[in-house]
């Protein structure tokens, strides 16, 4: 038997706490993951997986033991910039990415290699550039791979909570020149226009805009590199299910007098039905590693957002791990809640043995290309 796994098939406590520590001593922030892939591919062939990267990164791992339903666990590789020492204290173990989100695909590698029982096709992918605009690693899952049966996206939800619905995203960059001029001249400035793209956005969102609700738009003024004759300004808005992104971009352009507003990356909203099969699945594995579930949205935006986009299938996010350490200089996991993150995985998997397999009628993904999952 492979030592990774202990006599009834489970992937072992220290193998899997190995697992993420080897994962958080490869420092991969965003263009820089292909290291933590190759780690990744290796780790999961040991496992018993088909692995391979693709062609933007993206690594992808394969278990195929029946013809029943496809299964994917969508992780993501990459972590914001900024190093967090790894090291392991009081149960916890430190390091860049242990919620965001090494720890969730850890998680998700574990569980997938302990389900000896799923009937169908089980994939894990880790996938590059999750905490860039473009999300060009889910965007390339999305066109060259079939729609599976259902999805769970891993983030950090914290073991005992469901991930339903996240904010969209509108990113959008605010560019103007002037005639240089003199500082008392009365004609507006480049660095006055800058002031003035964000106080319009502000003001067509509306006074009881901000970050602290789903149900509202927030926006954040990220980046500004201005004087009086040139002017950069990066505006970014999470928006809710619903939101008139065409209109608010219009009345943003109509508002500034001059200068170029573009685009610079749009994702809708997604909220999941509490009561599809994915969320359904994860509730039963937290209820049997004996915890209330609790289902949540968020104001944030994951990989789930662009995957929903194109695939109607039951889908969730899930991972152990407290969100609110994300990014943080602080960054840690309790490993005790990494280990019941596995077991909630595991019952989940299991839950969704029985889920019906999508004919070829009801598929409408991307034609079947190497790395496709059909």
């Amino acid at each position: 038997m492979n030592w990774a796994f202990t006599s009834s098939g489970h992937v072992t406590e220290t193998w899997a706490v190995g697992l993420l520590r080897g994962m958080l001593e490869i420092p991969s922030s965003s263009y820089q993951e292909r290291a933590l892939a190759d780690h990744l591919a290796e780790a999961m062939a040991d496992l018993g997986f088909r692995a391979h990267i693709d062609t933007v990164g993206n690594v992808i791992g394969v278990i195929e033991r029946g013809d029943g339903p496809t299964l994917m666990l969508l992780g993501h590789l990459d972590t914001v910039p900024g190093q967090v020492p790894v090291r392991s204290e009081d149960g916890r173990l430190y390091g860049r990415g242990a919620v965001d989100a090494k720890g969730p695909l850890a998680a998700m590698i574990c569980a997938a290699a302990s389900a000896a029982d799923f009937p169908g096709r089980i994939v894990v992918i880790g996938v590059v550039e999750e905490e860039t605009p473009k999300s060009r690693g889910a965007m390339a899952i999305r066109a060259t791979h079939d729609r599976p049966d259902a999805l769970i996206v891993g983030e950090p939800s914290g073991w005992s909570s469901v991930v339903i619905g996240y904010k969209g995203k509108l990113d959008l960059r605010y560019t103007v020149t002037c005639p240089a001029t003199h500082p008392s001249n009365p004609e507006p400035k480049a660095s006055e226009l800058a002031v003035e793209s964000w106080n319009a956005l502000l003001d067509l969102l509306g006074p009881d805009a901000g970050h602290d609700a789903f149900a509202k738009p927030g926006a954040t003024l990220v980046q500004v590199n201005a004087d009086l004759t040139s002017a950069t300004v990066d505006l970014s808005v999470r928006t809710p299910p619903g939101f008139d992104t065409e209109g608010l971009v219009t009345g943003l352009r109509e508002r500034l007098p001059a200068g170029r507003l573009e685009v610079l990356n749009a994702v809708e909203a997604c909220r999941a039905d509490r009561s599809n099969p994915a969320v359904r699945a994860l509730v039963s594995g937290i209820r049997k590693v004996h915890a209330q579930p609790r289902l949540v949205v968020k104001t944030a935006t994951s990989d789930m957002n662009t995957l929903a986009e194109v695939w109607d299938i039951p889908m969730a996010t899930y991972g152990p791990g407290d969100s609110r350490l994300d990014h943080a200089d602080t960054e840690h996991i309790v490993l005790s809640d990494f280990l019941r993150g596995i077991d909630v995985l595991s019952h989940a998997i299991s839950e969704l043995s029985d889920l019906p397999v999508r004919t070829d009628e009801q598929v409408t993904g991307a034609p079947l290309s190497e790395g496709s999952l059909r």
